[in-house]
């Protein structure tokens, strides 16, 4: 299982010089990803924005929107345009995960509206790879940049409803979990990795999954203090997600082991905290240094 590293970008009053201070070394540590998270009404950076600050300073490492809400574009040619910009300025590294949403007050900072979202999404999609494979819209031609792949970056879809998971088996590359934890994970890919056969989709799909950690002696108050401020709208969710976070360096390793075993093939952990100590004990503790 790869190992990817999510960035601090959601987490509030986060510098820019640090949040590329986590790339840099993310990338230098060896991890799979830098990802992102993803919400309007909140002090965090936009996702696709700090991945293009992040594509600047690195070379290899993988980019990922874990996830992007694309129903609060209200544009779909300006998403596209955006997620293909980030695509070849970091030479196709790329990978768009996107989830309908549902915090309310976001849809309503956006306009968009929250209803039918899901077939909203379906729309963009659609929508997305015909301007990717550079179908004409004006007088100049198509809305450009052309991303490296024809069918625009590699997609990954989140959600655990039943129209979710048919929604990734039919137009995704794989499927993302959320952050409630293995047992979440695993219900959520045995229903994909069945929609994917139903789908006779040849290929294997990818499943990913997002974990938050906290590490060193002040690690319970860190994750208590960002998950139940950043989850506040739904706050029994935000009671899962603590109990699903690794807390401390052993909860840490058994939560890899874990998710190694449900069939997961990329973890993504992600900061409770933007101080670059988190980092540097998350890789010693993970034998990255």
């Amino acid at each position: 299982m790869d190992i990817g590293l999510g960035l601090p970008n959601a987490v509030p009053g986060t510098e820019g010089r640090t949040l590329i201070s986590w790339a840099v070394d993310g990338e230098a540590a060896g991890f799979s990803t830098l990802a992102t998270l993803d919400r309007v009404v909140y002090d965090n950076y936009d996702g696709l924005t700090a991945l293009a600050a992040a594509a600047a300073v690195t070379e290899r490492i993988n980019l990922t929107t874990a996830i992007l809400i694309a129903p609060l574009w209200t544009s779909t040619a300006l998403l596209a345009k955006q997620a293909a910009s980030v695509d070849r300025l970091s030479h196709g590294r790329l990978t768009l995960g996107l989830a309908v949403g549902g915090r309310p007050d976001d849809f309503a900072a956006t306009g968009a509206n929250p209803a039918g979202r899901g077939k909203r999404m379906d729309g963009q999609i659609e929508e997305m790879r015909k301007i990717w494979s550079g179908e004409r819209r004006g007088y100049a031609g198509g809305i450009g940049p052309s991303p490296t792949r024809p069918q625009g970056p590699p997609l990954l879809l989140g959600g655990h409803a039943e129209s979710a998971i048919r929604r990734a088996a039919s137009e995704a590359d794989g499927w993302i979990g959320g952050s409630g934890g293995v047992g979440m994970f695993r219900r959520g890919a045995d229903a994909f990795r069945a929609a994917w056969q139903e789908q006779r989709r040849t290929v294997g799909p990818k499943l990913v999954a997002l974990a938050y950690f906290a590490l060193g002696a002040d690690a319970d108050k860190i994750a208590n203090g960002y998950l139940r401020d950043y989850y506040g709208f739904a706050p029994p969710y935000a009671e899962a997600v603590v109990r699903a976070t690794a807390i401390g360096e052993e909860k840490l390793l058994q939560l890899v082991e874990e998710f190694a075993a449900a069939g997961c093939h990329e973890l993504i952990l992600s900061p409770c905290s933007a101080d670059v100590e988190q980092l540097k004990l998350l890789r010693s503790a993970l034998g990255k240094n």
